[in-house]
This record gives structure tokens, sequence and C-alpha cells, in this order.
């Protein structure tokens, strides 16, 4: 097994202890599969609850007859594993990578229902205006998660920060990093500590979540890879659910509400600061997409 699985399989042990504290149970399908919309009670896990999208979205749902709760979490390591458990019906705050490496750990089956949107991930600095600039033998911080930290590599290798043994791929960790060739160290931090750590470093790949906690914008990016390639798939961002609950209609009708209400797509590229490339991508092809990376990432091992 490898030192990734490692990672995130003790990312998931930790996390269950805290989602059984979570009141109440998320509600269930008809054994039938059906689902009636009205007077429908959702539970939705985030990381971010007050982004500008989510009062618009808990709203057109109300409107559909649709009660939309959210469950709000402070790190990424703790939805899938409430989700899983039964504490809540979908969540929505991680691209497929993140889940393949979530449900690969775990031996859970969670699969992505729809499409929100693609971020560029950002390299940031408290100290330089220019990547150019940074010393050499400086230190650069990534997130320490499996899956954000292969995408955050790859983003300081395309910037000549660092060189990948690999060439990079969706699986590279720090053990890939070819130091005698790379420009800069690179640790491994929590996402959630980064912003206030980065005065402490030369640069920091900030996820999109906590960008604006250090006192940024998504424009002070001074490297950020392409969320528009087509190789780029695996990062887009998505609703999850429990395999039983793909072809749940009401879990469908939200996507459908998130993908068209003017008011959340309006809300979801303020909270970006207008990065965000907004999405509708089938789910089958989501699906199949997770199942690529899953491959992926068996035959790294």
């Amino acid at each position: 097994m490898s030192r990734r699985i490692t990672s995130v399989i003790a990312a998931a042990a930790a996390a269950t202890a805290l989602v059984v504290s979570l009141a109440g149970c998320a509600s269930q399908p008809a054994a039938d599969g059906s689902s009636d919309s009205a007077d429908k009670t959702v539970k939705i896990g985030v990381v971010g609850k007050s982004d500008p999208q989510w009062p618009a979205f808990v709203d057109a749902a109300k409107k559909e007859g649709i009660t939309v709760e959210l469950v709000d979490f402070g790190s990424y390591e703790q939805p899938n594993p409430a989700l899983a458990q039964g504490e809540l019906d979908l969540n929505q705050f991680q691209h497929i990578v993140y889940l393949a490496q979530y449900d690969k750990a775990s031996g859970e089956d969670l699969q992505p229902i729809g499409a929100t949107a693609i971020y560029p991930l950002g390299l940031y600095s408290k100290k330089y205006e220019d990547v150019k600039d940074i010393k050499e033998g400086e230190t650069v911080a990534v997130p320490d998660d499996a899956s954000n930290q292969a995408r955050a590599l790859l983003v300081l290798q395309s910037a000549g920060l660092v060189s990948l043994k690999s060439g990079g791929t969706i699986v590279s960790d720090l053990a890939d990093v070819d130091t005698e060739k790379s420009k800069v160290k690179v640790t491994a931090l929590e996402a959630a500590i980064i912003p206030t750590a980065l005065p402490d470093v030369a640069a920091a790949i900030i996820n999109n979540d906590f960008v604006e906690d250090a006192g940024l914008s998504f424009a002070d990016a001074i490297a950020q890879d392409d969320p528009s390639d087509p190789n780029a798939l695996p990062y887009v961002n998505i609703f999850a659910a429990r395999a039983d609950d793909v072809d749940n209609p009401t879990y469908k009708k939200l996507v459908e509400i998130f993908q068209n209400d003017e008011g959340v797509q309006k809300g979801l590229q303020e909270a970006s600061g207008d990065t965000a490339v907004l999405l509708d991508t089938p789910a089958a092809d989501l699906q199949e997409s997770l199942k690529k990376v899953l491959e992926d990432t068996v035959i790294s091992e």
C-alpha cells in the first residue's frame, strides 16, 4: 500500500470519531428508489457554509419543495465519512481525485452525481510578486492531503520551481520531488492552516476555500494551473452521494437547481473571485472519470 493511501486512511479514521457527534440521521429514499420532493429535507455537507452560493441554493431548492439543511465542516477529512455513515444525504466540497482517494482508502463507494465547477489552483506569496523572484533553496508549502498535493506539485513543476521524477501524475507526492533538480524545498501542511503559515514560507499553494482566510484575493496568485485543459476533468468539483442514491430524483433535481439557478451561479462566481469555470458535465462522465482515477491509483501502487 502506498504512502498516499496510508495517509488518507489515517485521515478517514480520525474523521470517524467526529462525524458520530452529528445530530440526527440523513433522510433515506423510498425502498423503490423513488423520492417525493415535497416536504423532503436533504442534508448536504459543505466546507464554507457562508459562501454566497449556498443561501441562494437553499432558497431556490425551497421553491421546488425541497428543504436543504447545510452541515458545515472545518476540514476536508470530515464530509466523506459523514456521508458514508448516513449522517448526510450528499456532500459538495471535493473534486473527483479527492473522492477517488477516499473511496480507495476507506473501501466505500461514494459516487459523483453532478458537476459544479472547476477552479484554478493557485500559488500565493506574501514575499514575492513574481514566481521568478523566489530564491533557490527557499521553502514552498503544499496541502498534505493526497489529491490536492499531487495537483499542487504539478502547479509548482509548471512554474519551474520543482522537478518531479515521474514527470507528474494525479498521484504524485513529496517523494516524487527530485530535490537535486528542484529550485525550492517543499513542505506539506494541512490545507486549512496553510493561510496562517504563508508569512513563514516563500510561497504556498492555497486551496480556493482558504484563499480569503489568508487576506488574499484570487487575482493575487503568482502561478496557477489551467482549469480549461481537458485533462483537468478529474479536478471538477462535484456533488457526491452513496452509490445506492445516484439515481435519486430529488438529488438529481438539486444538481439541476445548482447548475441552472442564476443566483446560485452568481454566488459561485463571487465566492471564487470570478475564477470558476461553471460546468454541467453529465453524471455518467463524472462516474467514468472516477473509475479511471481509481484504476490509475491501483496501477501506481
